[in-house]
């Protein structure tokens, strides 16, 4: 069943690839869609529970790497020297528990998520690992960043809608900016607070009715990384709230 799975889950990944590569904006001079409620005009619905499922990185997800374990990271010397220095116990003790927690890492922990609308321009996604929040804003943001979370910008992608055609789906881009520096893993691998995290969340359904929210993560830092970040984080929806376990961050 395990092999069965990560089969499908390779191929509904790589069905996202397939949509991803077919998101186009209306053709030139054809007249811009009404304006509408981010709520109202969404093209995909992902609200309610979602449980990720670990397919991949098992060593660095389900489990706290050793200090210096930084593969598959572009790290630059001054991201490696951080990550070399890393100390859960400091952390803990300067109350930095949550910095593996943040915008840029929080959708790669093995977590339940819970999204739902505010109104119709904010989207709420909470977690029960760590038991954060993050607040998707279509419109003006209402935060000022500087925490874990930052400032995220939310939009939908749209597929179709050309010269007046219909929306055939999309789906939801998120940037986030002005985050505390935080963690990429919970061994200390280092984003800087001039990081930038681009997220894109994409819905898929399988024939027998299961739903999954395949979230890609690109992660740019002038100041650590070399290259983006990229991952990939797929979730399976629920179908009730069962298993809802929030849990204090922790640093090891």
């Amino acid at each position: 069943m395990r092999g069965k799975r990560s089969w499908v889950v390779s191929l509904l990944f790589l069905n996202v690839v397939s949509v991803t590569s077919l998101r186009a904006q209306p053709p030139l001079g054809s007249p811009p869609g009404p304006p509408g409620p981010a709520k109202t005009i969404a093209p995909i619905d992902i609200t309610g529970q979602w449980v990720s499922i670990v397919t991949e990185d098992w060593r660095w997800r389900m489990m706290t790497p050793p200090k210096g374990d930084y593969s598959g990271v572009a790290l630059n010397p001054d991201g490696r020297k951080v990550a070399d220095a890393w100390d859960a116990v400091k952390d803990e003790a300067a109350g930095n528990q949550c910095k593996s927690y943040g915008a840029a890492a929080i959708m790669r922990m093995p977590t339940r998520v819970r999204l739902s609308w505010t109104d119709d321009e904010t989207m709420k996604l909470e977690t029960d690992a760590g038991m954060q929040t993050r607040m998707f804003y279509f419109r003006e943001p209402k935060s000022k960043g500087n925490d874990w979370q930052g400032v995220s910008n939310a939009s939908w992608e749209l597929v179709g809608g050309g010269r007046s055609g219909p929306v055939v789906g999309g789906s939801l881009r998120v940037i986030t900016t002005k985050m505390a520096a935080g963690y990429l893993r919970k061994n200390g691998v280092p984003y800087s607070d001039q990081a930038t995290v681009t997220e894109y969340y994409d819905l898929l359904t399988e024939p027998n009715g299961d739903k999954w929210l395949m979230v890609k993560t690109i992660v740019e830092d002038p100041v650590y990384l070399l290259a983006p970040f990229i991952i990939s984080s797929h979730f399976r929806k629920q179908n009730d709230t069962a298993g809802w376990d929030p849990t204090s961050c922790s640093a090891q």
